[in-house]
Parts: structure tokens; C-alpha cells; sequence
């Protein structure tokens, strides 16, 4: 018997901006999986959403059939709490907060992702270190999670199939900023993997996928309620991404940053950042009382080591090198540097900051295709950030690159002077690093 529903005739609807129904969206997402359905016709559905946006009822719809499109796990534990972030240039947070969390008694159980237009991925950062095994079984990605507190994977077969096979498109067909689509993205991933509560880190400003603090707010919001429909708690921060998060940008350089935080040795924005979302975690996993409480406990996991030890156990028990904690050398970072000189003195104003990842792309630390392989040892180190003040010849960053990249990385290095940061004469404030909190408190 012929199908009541039509490929063509759902994308000729939602060109139209006409709603399709919940049938239409689960039959559609299903002959994907299958393969009935091309690429090319998903492209054009996910365009489609991004051009003329989808509704409430849409969004869940999307949501709920790639969350239903594989393996489920469910914890009767509410201290089984995630975090995610729409994702950022720099944004190492997760590497931080999730030891931080797991010392202060929550299960972490983070199913992440790789690399989504200019940001960078915690998956493809984390597998800078050596051994690093971030294909698990649903029976290890569970007994890690029991007996650690901790674990990170990235998506199977199993956990949201769909949004596996949907999320590499949108990384080469421009529809990485759709709310409705993020929305379906991330909650399909946090929902499988059985946690009970979710922290969400929503990027804002020119390195970030929002632009302006409606669009944040509404993506916020879409989250939040879509846990609450699953009776879940959900709490959103809205932070600044107007410039890199920390200092360093790149994966082998960010896995060494981040290990830095743990030892109590981190840029003042990333380690407050970590700290705050480690605390909404807590609260949530009601190990503490209230926020003061939770942010206290983060941060003597730090002071007394109990972070770092618990960073340590979560790459041995995936197979990575732990020597890493206290040996950099066994991460590959570029040898060639190249420095980018402050051409006048005044204090830093602005990056552009979605450049620095374009930038990052340019030397071979990032993706233009899905196919293409990711070098962890290229980035960025940042010596001033928005409100430092420089004197003309002071070094602003450095490029870590290869000797023979020189000629890339003298293009670079004036792309930065020319078009990616602004200094001014005058002095400005510091730059607030958490604009605003939504949602479960």
C-alpha cells in the first residue's frame, strides 16, 4: 500500500510556511533513517526550517521522533544532571565542570558532539588525548557513569540516530542557527542519555550562533520548556561569547587549559563560567541548598584537588593517557609560532569573534566538509582580552602552526590586525561574563 505522505509535498509546505503535522515530520525523519529519503531532500527540510522557522508543535515533533529514533536510557537517580552550551569559540567549560559536578557527588552522563561551523567540538578536543575512547557501549557508558560520576561519549547508532545523521548536515548546509532545530538537537541527545535535569550554557555575541539577546532568551526558553513537557529540570544561562572563552583556542591547547583550571591555574572568565555552571548542576542534583552553597563546594573541589583526580579517573576509564594531568608534552601541539603585535597602543574594544574559529578552520583545526580530519596540534594563545590595555609592539596572541604554514599563518596573523580586533584610545569596562539565568533557580 502506497504511503498517505509525500517528500515533495512536505517540502512544498514548509516553503510555503505552512505547518506539517507530527505524522508528517515522523514519517519524514523515519524514510531518512531508512534511506528512502536523499540528503538532498533533508538539506531542503532543515533550509526549509531555518528560513520560515517551525512551531511549538513542530519543535516538539522534531524533538520527540529523533529522541525516539534510537535507545533511551532512564536513571532513577535525580542526581543524574547534563549541561550543554549552543557552543563557542574556546568553550572548553565542559572539560571543567563536568570533574567539578562529579566531585560534588552528581552523575554527569555527557553524549556530545564534534565540531558545528566555526565552533569547536568537545569530542574532537577531547580525543586530542591519546587513547581516548569516546565510542562506548550503552552497558559502559552506563557502569562508567554508576561507578565514576562521569562519562563522555559521543553519539551512537543507538542514542538519536536520527539527530546524528541530521546534525552533520546542518554543519554544511547553514542551518546550524535555527532554534527549532537546536532545540530538537540537543534535548533528543540529553533526553536519551537519562538525565533528569539539564544546565544549558547559551552563547551570546559575535562568536556565537544567537546575536542578539531575544533570539538567546527565545532559545532559552524553548529548551526549558521542553524539559519541563518530559517533567525535567531546566535551567539556562545566557553568556558572553564576544570573545574567546579563556585563552586558548584549539584542541590540544584547550585540553591543557582546561587541566590548568583544574589545578587552580585558569583564566579568571572560564573558571567562573565553570564554577557557576557546576553550581546550577549541584543545585539541581540537590547536593546543596541553595546557590552560594553549591558554588562553595565547586570551588573546594578545585582547592583541595578532588576535580583534577576526578578528570584524571574519567580519561583512564576511557582508555586515554592519563600522564597527560602532569605531562603536556604528550599532547601534540604545533612547534612553529608566530606572534600578532599590537600595531598601536589603546586598550582591546572587540574581536570578531566567529573570525577566530573561520581562522582556526584556515590552519586545519577545524572542518569545511564532514569528511575532512581535524588537527588537534594548530590554535591560538591569547595574551589580551576586551579591556586590556596593550602599547604598541605588545604581543596580543600567538599562533601555534606548522613550519610549513608559515605563509597561512602570516595571512592570519593580518586578518587579526586588519579586520579581527578593534582597539581604542579609550579605557572600557571588563565585559560581563553571565548576561542572565532562566528557568530552575
Amino acid at each position: 500500500m502506497a504511503s498517505e505522505f509525500s517528500a515533495y509535498k512536505i517540502l512544498d509546505k514548509k516553503r510555503q510556511g505552512v505547518e506539517i503535522s507530527a505524522q508528517e515530520i515522523k514519517w519524514f525523519i523515519s524514510e531518512y533513517l531508512k534511506e528512502n529519503i536523499p540528503d538532498y531532500q533533508m538539506s531542503a527540510l532543515l533550509m526549509g526550517i531555518a528560513i520560515n522557522g517551525a512551531s511549538v508543535d513542530e519543535t516538539a515533533a522534531l524533538t520527540d521522533t529523533m529522541l525516539f529514533s534510537g535507545k533511551t536510557f532512564q536513571f532513577n537517580d535525580g542526581s543524574v544532571i547534563d549541561k550543554h552550551s549552543t557552543g563557542g569559540v574556546g568553550d572548553k567549560a565542559s572539560f571543567i565542570l563536568a570533574p567539578v559536578s562529579a566531585a560534588c557527588g552528581v552523575k554527569v552522563p555527557m553524549v556530545a558532539g564534534r565540531a558545528l561551523g566555526f565552533t569547536g567540538g568537545t569530542i574532537d578536543k577531547v580525543e586530542s588525548i591519546k587513547g581516548f575512547k569516546t565510542e562506548l557501549s550503552n552497558e559502559e557508558f552506563e557502569r562508567i557513569l554508576m561507578e565514576s560520576g562521569a562519562v563522555l561519549m559521543g553519539q551512537t547508532q543507538d542514542i538519536a540516530p536520527a539527530d546524528k545523521r541530521i546534525y552533520a548536515l546542518r554543519d554544511v548546509t547553514a542551518t546550524i542557527e535555527s532554534i527549532p532545530l537546536i532545540t530538537a538537537s540537543i534535548m533528543s541527545k540529553k533526553l536519551a542519555e537519562g538525565a533528569n535535569g539539564i544546565v544549558m550554557d547559551i552563547k551570546l555575541g559575535s562568536g556565537a550562533f544567537m546575536r542578539d539577546q531575544k533570539r538567546a532568551r527565545d532559545l532559552a526558553q524553548s529548551i526549558i520548556n521542553t524539559a519541563k513537557r518530559f517533567h525535567k529540570k531546566g535551567t539556562a544561562l545566557i553568556t558572553n561569547m564576544n570573545q574567546p572563552l579563556g585563552n586558548m583556542v584549539g584542541h590540544s591547547l584547550e585540553i591543557i587549559e582546561s587541566i590548568e583550571t583544574l589545578k587552580g591555574n585558569g583564566p579568571h572568565d572560564l573558571t567562573e563560567l565553570s564554577l557557576q555552571l557546576s553550581a546550577y548542576m549541584i543545585l539541581q542534583a540537590e547536593k546543596a541548598s541553595n546557590f552560594d552553597q553549591a558554588y562553595s563546594l565547586a570551588q573546594k573541589s578545585i582547592e583541595d584537588g578532588s576535580a583534577l583526580e576526578k578528570f584524571r579517573n574519567l580519561i583512564s576509564n576511557q582508555g586515554g593517557d592519563s600522564s597527560v594531568i602532569d605531562d603536556y608534552s604528550r599532547l601534540e601541539v604545533a612547534k612553529t609560532k608566530t606572534k600578532v603585535i599590537a600595531p598601536s597602543s589603546g586598550y582591546i574594544e572587540s574581536f570578531q569573534c566567529a573570525d577566530i574559529g573561520h581562522q582556526l578552520i584556515k590552519l586545519g583545526g577545524g572542518r569545511n566538509t564532514k569528511a575532512d580530519i581535524i588537527d588537534v596540534s594548530v590554535g591560538f594563545e591569547f595574551h589580551k582580552k576586551i579591556s586590556d590595555q596593550v602599547s604598541e609592539g605588545d604581543e596580543i596572541l600567538t599562533i601555534y602552526h606548522h613550519e610549513a604554514q608559515k605563509d597561512v599563518a602570516e595571512k592570519i596573523k593580518d586578518k587579526f590586525i586588519s579586520d579581527i580586533i578593534k582597539l581604542t584610545k579609550t579605557p572600557i569596562e571588563k565585559p560581563q561574563i553571565i548576561y542572565e539565568v532562566m528557568g530552575d533557580q
